[in-house]
């Protein structure tokens, strides 16, 4: 693994070790020196995981017991994921930052050793699989108490390089099947650490709801000759009222059988397959719709809304010619001190009911003063 390497718009990555002999990478943009040493004391990695298949609905579960004592919501001053301060000795030795990368302390999925394959699937009957994978966290700022939206435009842009930069690398991994680049933000989706951050899953498997799009766009291309998403993405220009923000490269919009109170998807107006697809000025587009996306999202209720951006993008080995990358951002919220709760028919059913229509929560971002 190279220990630096030059990217786009004057952006460099350092790689560093920790001392448990993680992988720690730093993003910035002024040639800063990395090298202060990691002075807390070796730990023990915990062991993978089991993968075990659910028959019922042919679906991969990950078992990963050891996570049950990560450490939850934290005060400022013992935050892991501030810069090293003084006695403070966190998963970032620098005491400044733009924005790091490093391997999850308590992964979900982890590097398999030697020779990995996934398990055939032969329903009851499989085989137990270890969770294989690969697990990273992401923080976006050193400022402890500010949030994606307010992250400068060139700040969101050493982020989109960082996201971008390890779809690439992680690509090259063989167990790696899809990449998952997501932030959650508020208690209300489970965020146990407060710090502005994000984090990379990257699959040994198809999730599924992967598997049901990929299958979608393969039944919609062989009885048309067209990709799903290219003709998603026109019939909501063409209605264009579900549409809330768009510049010469991306456009923003709550789709037309969204399932949350606020759902937006950001897609680049290029269909690419990935994130490493994107163009240099689609990178440099990108801040100024993400801010606005964010900030109006924000300014509905003049609150902070918890929400989960994820980013979709086609797997590594197949289907990249049918699955185009774009963001969705999703919030549980739908009034002040009321949230969507995934009851009944949305968890046990998988059957999505929304109380809302799509073009009032669109309208309602649009009308957000900025």
């Amino acid at each position: 693994m190279a220990q630096s390497k030059r990217l786009s718009a004057g952006i460099v990555r350092n790689n560093r070790q920790m001392s448990d002999g993680r992988t720690i990478r730093y993003y910035d943009t002024t040639n800063q020196s990395r090298n202060a040493p990691d002075l807390r004391p070796v730990e023990a990695q915990p062991p993978i995981g089991e993968l075990r298949f659910d028959a019922l609905v042919n679906e991969w579960v990950a078992m990963a017991a050891h996570r049950q004592g990560r450490i939850f919501l934290p005060p400022k001053e013992l935050c892991p994921l501030c810069p090293t301060n003084g006695e403070l000795l966190t998963e970032i030795p620098e005491a400044d930052f733009e924005v790091v990368v490093f391997d999850n302390r308590s992964p979900s999925l982890r590097p398999p050793v030697g020779d990995w394959a996934l398990p055939d699937e032969v329903g009851p009957d499989t085989d137990l699989g270890t969770a294989a994978g690969k697990c990273e966290v992401i923080c976006f700022t050193a400022n402890h108490g500010k949030s994606f939206k307010d992250l400068t435009p060139d700040r969101v842009r050493v982020l989109l390089e960082a996201w971008k930069d390890r779809t690439e690398e992680l690509s090259l991994e063989p167990f790696i099947e899809h990449i998952a680049p997501f932030e959650n933000r508020g208690e209300e989706v489970g965020v146990t650490l407060s710090h502005p951050h994000g984090q990379i899953y990257a699959y040994s498997y198809l999730p599924p709801r992967v598997e049901k799009m990929l299958a979608a766009a393969k039944t919609y291309k062989q009885s048309t000759g067209k990709n799903l998403f290219d003709e998603i993405l026109a019939r909501e220009i063409r209605d264009h009222e579900r549409i809330i923000v768009r510049n010469d490269h991306w456009i923003a919009y709550v789709p037309y059988a969204s399932r949350y109170p606020f759902e937006i998807h950001v897609a680049p107006l290029n269909p690419v397959a990935d994130l490493a697809g994107l163009t240099e000025a689609d990178c440099d587009a990108f801040p100024a719709i993400a801010l606005e996306v964010m900030n109006r999202l924000d300014g509905v209720f003049g609150i902070e809304m918890a929400y989960i951006a994820t980013w979709h993008q086609a797997p590594v080995r197949v289907g990249r010619d049918l699955l185009r990358l774009h963001w969705q951002i999703t919030s549980v919220r739908r009034a002040p001190g009321k949230l969507k709760y995934l009851a009944g028919s949305e968890s046990a059913m998988g059957a999505f009911i929304m109380d809302m229509r799509p073009e009032q929560s669109a309208a309602q971002l649009r009308e957000v003063k900025l």
